[in-house]
């Protein structure tokens, strides 16, 4: 059986970071599983599942990742990732939703509460703000699972909080 292991990077965003990892990764002759990235202000988050190789350890592969020159100055963690690395059918995404306007504090916890109200299952999430001479903008991206038959229901109670919040609401069906 495969040893699978988590490992996860917070720290300075610099570009040629994930062609880094993932070239190293390569190299070592394991596998890569489910990947995300993300910018946060000036920071990144990067974390990966990783099938490693019989040859090298949990603690070998941080240490060697540690060395890596654009993970300096950040946090890197490796550990066993004792789930399964296959998703399960509430990690398909169904629906992509994407909420865009004005600061509206909030609007995180009202979406995601009619999500799980309707037993949605939410795959990704990114929020953003952006900063404009028009003043900030904020956009807000869902990726779910959700089962069809309760999907118009939510997606009108999620339309009924946009236009309440004067926000731009679109889907779509993936």
């Amino acid at each position: 059986m495969a040893t699978n292991t988590l490992i996860s990077f917070i720290g300075p965003d610099r570009p040629g970071l994930i062609s880094e990892v993932s070239g190293f990764l390569f190299e070592k002759g394991g596998n890569l599983g489910d990947v995300t990235f993300a910018v946060l202000g000036e920071g990144a988050e990067l974390t990966m599942i990783y099938e490693v190789p019989k040859d090298l350890t949990v603690e070998g592969l941080e240490k060697e990742l540690k060395q890596l020159p654009r993970l300096q100055d950040g946090e890197v963690k490796v550990t066993l990732f004792r789930l399964k690395s296959e998703h399960g059918p509430s990690g398909r995404i169904t629906h992509r939703i994407i909420l865009s306007g004005g600061d509206r504090p909030g609007l995180v916890a009202k979406i995601t509460k009619v999500l799980d109200q309707h037993g949605a299952n939410i795959v990704r999430m990114n929020a953003e703000k952006l900063t404009g001479t028009a003043g900030d903008q904020y956009i807000c991206r869902f990726a779910v699972s959700m089962r069809e038959r309760r999907a118009p229901a939510c997606l009108a109670a999620i339309v009924n909080i946009a236009g309440e919040l004067k926000l731009t609401f679109r889907y779509e069906t993936a």
